[in-house]
C-alpha cells in the first residue's frame, strides 16, 4: 500500500475567543486526521496564553495516498482551554489533506498556511498558523495500518471450553458445586434426611424414646412375695428334716 508522510508543525493561534471568565486561558490543540484512523496528537499547554497561544510543536502522520487523491481525509485541529474543572472547547479547524497537497504544487519544501477557527455555533473567530510538507512515497503493509486483536477466552484448569465434547485436559474434572453434599448429622440428634432429587432414598427417621421408670409399689410387692415364698420353703424343709430324724431314732435305737 502506497503511503506518504505528513510533517506538520502547529505554530500558533491568534485572536481566539476567550471562554474563561475570571482567569487567562491555558490553550492546547488536539490534532487528528478524520477518515483514516483514530490516532490523535496533542500540543503542550501554553499557560496563561489567553487568546494568542504559541506552540511550535512538530507532528508526523502516515497517510494512504489513494485516500488523499480521493479526498477522503481531513486534517482536524481542535483548540481547547485547559481547566482544572474540565476542559472547554474553543473552536475547530478542518482542512482537506488533498487541499494541502495541491497547494504545494509538487514542491518538497515546507509551506506555511493560516486557517480560520470555527466556533461551536458555526461562526468564525480566530486563526491557526501551521507549517507542513509531504515526504516521499513508500510502501507499507496493509495489516500494520489497522490491526485488530481477536479476544481470547480463558478458562480455569479442569473446566472445558464451550462446545467441547472431549474430557478436560489432564483428566481433571470440576469440583461439585457448593451444597452438593448432604449435611452431616450432629451429636445427640437424629441424622438429617438426605435432600431429594439425587437418586438416594432418605434414611429412616429415628424416634427418641425416654425409658420408663418402674413402679415403686409393684417392686415392693414383688419383693414381699419373693421373701414369703422363701420363708415357706425354709420352714417346710425344716419340718421335713425333723420328721425324718424322729423316725430314725424310733427305728434305729432300742431303749
Amino acid at each position: 500500500m502506497e503511503c506518504i508522510l505528513l510533517d506538520l508543525t502547529l505554530i500558533s493561534a491568534t485572536d481566539l475567543k476567550d471562554v474563561n471568565i475570571l482567569s487567562k486561558m491555558d490553550v492546547c490543540a488536539v490534532v487528528s486526521i478524520s477518515g483514516e484512523s483514530k490516532w490523535k496528537q496533542k500540543t503542550p499547554v501554553h499557560k496563561y496564553s489567553g487568546p494568542n497561544p504559541q506552540w511550535n510543536y512538530p507532528m508526523k502522520f502516515t497517510i494512504v495516498e489513494s485516500a488523499v487523491q480521493q479526498n477522503q481525509l481531513t486534517l482536524k485541529i481542535k483548540l481547547m482551554s485547559d481547566r482544572s474543572l474540565g476542559d472547554r472547547e474553543i473552536g475547530e479547524v478542518h482542512v482537506p489533506i488533498k487541499e494541502l497537497l495541491d497547494n504545494l504544487g509538487g514542491e518538497k519544501s515546507e509551506k506555511r498556511a493560516s486557517y480560520s477557527v470555527r466556533l461551536p455555533n458555526g461562526k468564525a473567530k480566530g486563526t491557526v498558523n501551521i507549517a507542513y510538507k509531504f515526504g516521499e512515497k513508500f510502501t507499507a503493509p496493509a495489516q500494520n495500518l489497522h490491526k485488530v486483536e481477536e479476544p481470547v477466552m480463558a478458562y480455569p484448569p479442569g473446566h472445558p471450553g464451550p462446545n467441547d465434547g472431549h474430557p478436560p485436559h489432564g483428566g481433571a474434572y470440576p469440583y461439585p458445586p457448593p451444597g452438593w453434599y448432604p449435611p452431616q448429622p450432629g451429636y445427640g440428634y437424629p441424622p438429617a434426611a438426605a435432600s431429594p432429587g439425587y437418586g438416594y432414598a432418605p434414611p429412616p427417621a429415628y424416634a427418641y424414646q425416654q425409658p420408663q421408670k418402674p413402679m415403686r409399689n409393684g417392686h415392693i410387692m414383688a419383693l414381699g412375695l419373693g421373701a414369703r415364698l422363701l420363708g415357706d420353703l425354709f420352714i417346710g424343709d425344716n419340718v421335713s428334716d425333723v420328721g425324718e430324724m424322729a423316725s430314725y431314732d424310733a427305728d434305729g435305737f432300742d431303749f
